[in-house]
Order: structure tokens, then sequence, then C-alpha cells
């Protein structure tokens, strides 16, 4: 049956006030959209303005409002604007497949970071690498069209019996993991979905369309079901935006650690050992090694105390935690001993609350911080694991913090300046605070029903951000189950986003655990529990750093150091013996003995990314120096060997 679409119109002289960013408040009649307020502001506002935030809420710009509200415009430089274009360009498209492939099915079809893809039921078609170009172009056509994006609300026996006649499984199956009550429908030109938005006002805000990748996707994740095809695409509102989008991915695909890490032996992966768990090669343990002593150096100066636990645990301890309930499908399935269960631990913190409670502990050991770098192991889903930024076994920087309210203030604050102490010294320029906050919709079921306690941490960590002066945005439900976190979004060299690593506050686990301290006041109190991790994990932080510096490290980080390439074999006595002092003070360091011309040497060395050649002829070993070429530097000319070493050192020891 065809769709009834059913618009609803207001006629209403009842004034609504709303809100804008900068506290000004004006009076519209109820019904008004937020198109019409755009306009109210400025023409040129409304023609580039993509939606609207009403109460936190993304909407259509269409949607009359019928409310008092806080009222909010989103643009392209909009984080939540830019996610509504690329859900939209996601529709765009598969109105596209289907007009060149008739009867395919669509499960479902989200924006991402950069760009959207839509997985699709292609039946007896097929596309290839080939197709994306006709696709594209059919694309650019139905934008030119300027259809809208209309919203439709209709029963949810309505919705099923559109699709039961569609015969769309997919459809339905989405359909009947929804409440019962109006269901909304999304139409653009000839393409009609289910779908909750919000979308752009129209297709002619899409100038600039590519599709980027065509891939394999198991209906909801799951192997066992049907393998539907991925496309993936990225679009902007003109040409300009998608040209350098491009130059971008051409230096990420350069950039890509994957590749680096393999060139340079960093890591690797085996079946034999499993999906998703690394094997650190020489060079991978080197850097690792130097990623701990940084961190255990910081940790020591800010007083941490180091502790090591167990990679299992026994199922009572994660019940206690609440992360069975609220975890478990992120959790290896248990082990049974003796009647007994035990999990490969998913986080280090149940381990270190039983650590601080096997002592008593006084207001005066407060704040008491436990540090460990921990193995963790979860259970990422074989679709989602990529290289090391998705994996199944993780090196954690983590510790705990177990602090009075009085204290969390400084002790909050203190890490997050170990947060921009980092971000120095590995030149990350460009980096933002999220503040994660819990739904009160959601309380009981994804996070702890303390209303009044989240409530409270909430503000005090906002506080101590506003207070801080650093960067930060706030988004809605994306909190830990047993409270708000801070997570840490960091820009590589080429401008590519990363989530390095978090910062939660904790109001849960310390009762939970039956945690406390003995108080000023001779009571027992429960501690407030700050859980962080600044470089995050080995396995994602690596990764990031791989392809920041595209595989060119700086020297104190550096696998190999110096290479020390002799002229010829004449001078090899004196290349060793340069070897020997500079490995006595802790430098690595190798010799090029190969029978290769000079410049072949230099050539490798610049190729293996290797930060300090020192050329070795006849004129060096007379005057007991080296002939100094940096990578990304060149020739920097003659100097004394002693003089070298020291310089070495000392930039190692600063990490420059």
């Amino acid at each position: 049956m065809p769709l009834e679409i059913r618009r609803e119109y207001y006629i209403c002289d009842l004034m609504i006030k709303i809100t804008l960013p900068d506290g000004n408040v004006r009076e519209y009649e109820a019904g008004t959209t937020s198109m019409d307020i755009a306009k109210s502001i400025s023409e040129g506002l409304a023609r580039k303005v993509l939606a609207a935030e009403i109460n936190g809420e993304v909407w259509d710009l269409s949607r009359p409002l019928q409310t008092d509200a806080q009222f909010k415009l989103l643009g392209w430089d909009d984080e939540k604007g830019k996610n509504t274009f690329w859900h939209s360009s996601a529709h765009l498209m598969a109105e596209a497949v289907e007009a060149i492939y008739p009867g395919v099915k669509f499960w479902v079809g989200p924006a991402l970071d950069h760009g959207f893809y839509y997985d699709i039921d292609m039946g007896s078609n097929h596309i290839t690498e080939e197709d994306l170009e006709k696709l594209e172009k059919k694309m650019v056509e139905l934008a030119k069209q300027d259809n809208p994006f209309v919203r439709s609300e209709i029963s949810k026996p309505e919705a099923i019996t559109y699709f039961t006649e569609k015969q769309d499984e997919y459809k339905l199956d989405l359909l009947n993991s929804l409440e019962d009550g109006n269901i909304t429908f999304y139409q653009q030109g000839n393409f009609t979905d289910l779908c909750r938005g919000p979308h752009i006002p129209s297709t002619g805000h899409i100038k600039a369309i590519k599709l980027t990748n065509i891939a394999g996707a198991y209906w909801k994740g799951d192997e066992k079901n049907k393998q539907l095809t991925r496309l993936y695409g990225v679009t902007f509102p003109n040409a300009k935006q998608l040209e350098e989008h491009l130059a971008m991915l051409e230096e990420a695909r350069k950039r890509d650690h994957r590749k680096i890490g393999r060139e340079m032996g960093i890591f690797c992966f085996d079946d034999d050992v499993g999906q998703g768990l690394p094997l650190w090669m020489p060079n991978g343990t080197i850097i690792i090694e130097e990623l701990e002593k940084l961190a255990k150096e910081s940790e020591e100066a800010a007083g941490y105390k180091r502790v090591v636990t167990p990679h299992i645990a026994k199922e009572s301890m994660y019940l206690t935690s609440g992360h069975l309930p609220y975890y478990q499908d992120s959790m290896f399935p248990p082990m049974e001993l003796d009647g007994t269960k035990y999990y490969l631990k998913a986080m280090n913190c149940p381990h270190h609350h039983k650590i601080f409670d096997a002592e008593p502990r006084s207001y005066k050991d407060l704040p008491l911080r436990l540090a460990e770098y921990g193995t963790c192991y979860r259970y990422e889903q074989s679709g989602e694991l990529f290289g090391l930024m998705r994996v199944r076994c993780l090196h954690m920087n983590d510790a705990h913090i177990y602090c009075t309210k009085e204290q969390f203030g400084d002790e909050f604050r203190a890490v997050n300046e170990m947060y921009v102490k980092y971000f120095k010294i590995f030149g990350i320029d460009k980096y933002v605070m999220r503040l994660s906050l819990h739904d009160p919709a959601k309380l009981g079921q994804k996070y702890m029903n303390e209303p009044e306690l989240w409530q409270e941490t909430e503000t005090m960590v906002r506080n101590v951000l506003i207070e801080s002066n650093i960067p930060f945005v706030e988004v809605q439900d994306e909190a830990a189950f047993y409270g708000p976190k801070i997570d840490v979004q960091i820009w590589s060299a080429i401008g590519r986003e990363f989530t390095l690593a978090t910062n939660q506050v904790d109001f849960a686990q310390g009762k939970r655990f039956g945690l406390n301290y003995n108080s000023a006041e001779n009571k027992p109190e429960i501690p407030l529990i700050i859980h962080r991790a600044p470089l995050g994990t080995h396995e994602r932080f690596i990764g990031f750093l791989i392809e920041h510096y595209a595989g060119k490290f700086p020297l104190w980080l550096a696998p190999l150091q110096v290479k020390i390439l002799p002229i010829s074999d004449k001078f090899m006595e004196y290349c060793v013996s340069i070897h020997k002092q500079m490995r006595a003070q802790g430098i690595r360091v190798e010799i090029d003995d190969r029978s290769e011309k000079i410049g072949r040497k230099i050539r490798d060395t610049e190729l293996a990314r290797i930060p300090y050649m020192l050329v070795v002829g006849e004129k060096e070993m007379n005057e007991n120096a080296v002939s100094l070429r940096i990578q990304g530097k060149g020739d920097q000319g003659s100097l004394p060997i002693d003089e070298l070493i020291q310089r070495m050192k000392a930039d190692i020891l600063e990490r420059v």
C-alpha cells in the first residue's frame, strides 16, 4: 500500500519563549518552526542552517515548536549539524541505489566521524568498485532536484503493514524492537525509510559527493547472520571541502599505522594467536617501555603508588562491581573451575578497590593514588576490530584515586594537567575534553539509579573544567554506568581525530564494595573514586603516534635512534668504537655494515625512518668526529663524537 504522509498544522495564538545560546529570549507563536526562527534572525543564516537543537535534542528545521525551549541553530561547523548532514546523505545514497537496483533492502545507515554508510541486502545484484562512479552521478542528479526531507508519523501497526507488504524483514525487525506508539518515516524524492531522524531541509544542500569504499557486514554484526553490502561515502556543502578531505585521506593512507607498523617491525597479528590480539615485536616493545617509563616518572612525581593485579577474577567480584549486568557483552565468556566461574579481566578498577579495602584507611591516608599498567581483555566484535585501534588485549595506563569530596577538585584538576603535559611532549596542539553526562530517562537501566549523586558529580566535574580553562564540550547519554566521565579527543598532525583516554568519576563503586575511611570525626565515610588513564592503552596510543609521526618518531621514542654509516670497510673499527660508546650511554644504535655505496645507505636509512645517521669516512675518523644527518633535516655538518653523545643524551632525557 502507498504510505500516507500525515502532517499536522497548528493554528494557535499561544506564544512560546525561545531562549537563544547568548541568553536572549524571543517570543514566537506556537507552531513556529526552527526555519521560521532562522529566517527571523537572518535570511543568510537560514540558507546555511542544517538543523536545530531543541532542549538538547536535534530536530528537523521544519518541525513545529509548541512549548518554551532552549534553542540553537546547527550548521556545518557544529558536530551535530554535520552528523545530520551525513545521515541525510546516507538516505540520498540509498535513493540512488534503489533507483539503479530496484528491489534492494536496507538495514541501517548511520553517520560516522567522517561520512556515513548504509548496510544493504543487494539480493541478486552485485556492486563493484567500478559501480561507485555510476552511483555518485545518480546521487548528484538526485541532490540537484533539491527534494525536501519530509517527516511523517504513523502508528506502529500501520508501519508493520507497510513493511510486511514490502516483504522487508530488516525494517520489520527494527519495528519489533520499538515501543508501541507513533513511528517516524522520512521521505525524499522517491525514497521512503523508517527513521527517527533528524534530517537537513533538502537534498540541495549536498553539493560534493564521494563514495569511498565497499565492504561486507553481517546483519546486526552477528557472524551467523546474512552478510550485507556496506557502502561508505562522504559528502560536503562544497567541492573545495571534499578536495581537502580527499587529500587528508590520501595522507592518512600513507600514514596508516597498520602499514607502517608492519614495515617498521612494531607489531603483527597471527591467526593462531587470534583476532585482535597483537604481538609486540622488539621495536614495538621498545616504544611500550619508553611510554611506561614516561608514565611511571610522571606518576611517581605526582605521588602515585604502583600495584599489580591478576589477569582473571571470580564472577562474584564483577557482580559486586556491577560490570556483569552492564558490561557482560564486552567481556570474554567465563571459565569454570571447581564450580566457580572466572572471567578474564576487562578492567582494573575492581582489583584496585580490593587493594584499597585490604587495609584500614584513615582520612590521613587520602588521597590514595593506585597506578598499574594492567593487561585487560575485551571481546570486541570481529567486524569492529581495526589494527591497534580496536583490539581484544589492552595494556592500560590505569590508575584510581580515592579521595574525599573536599580533595576532589584538586585531584581531578591534577589529572587534567597531566594530560596537558603529555600533549606538549607529543606535539598534540589540538584537543578537547568531552564531558559525558548521563540520561535521566535511563536511570536504573544504563546508569546507576542515583539521581542526586549524578547531578552533584556532574556539577563538580564541570566546575573543575571551567576553573582550569580547559576546552570542553558536553554530550548527553555517554557517561560510564557509575558516573560522569571525560573522554579526551585529540587531533593528529594531519587533522585526524582520535579518542585518546578517559578520566571518570565514580560515586557508586565505593558503596558497592563497602569501601570506607575513618574521617576526622572518627566516622566511616565512602571515598570518591577517580578512574584515569592519560595515555589510554599502549595499543590505541601507539597506533595514534605511528600516524601522528608517520613513523618518524622523535629521538627519545624511536626504536632505533642512530644508524652508523661507514663509507667503506676500512672505517669499521672506528664505527665499532662509536657503537660501544653510544651503547654504554643507553643509546639505541646499529652499524650498517653492508657493502653498499654511501648514497644507498643514506637513502635506506631515511626510508627506515631512523632519526640520526652518522656518516663516517677518513676525515671523521682522523678528527674523532662524525658527519651528522637528521631525519627530515638533512646534513648537519661534522660534530665531535663526545659532543654529539652529550647532546643526544640531553634530548632523550628531556624528551625533545
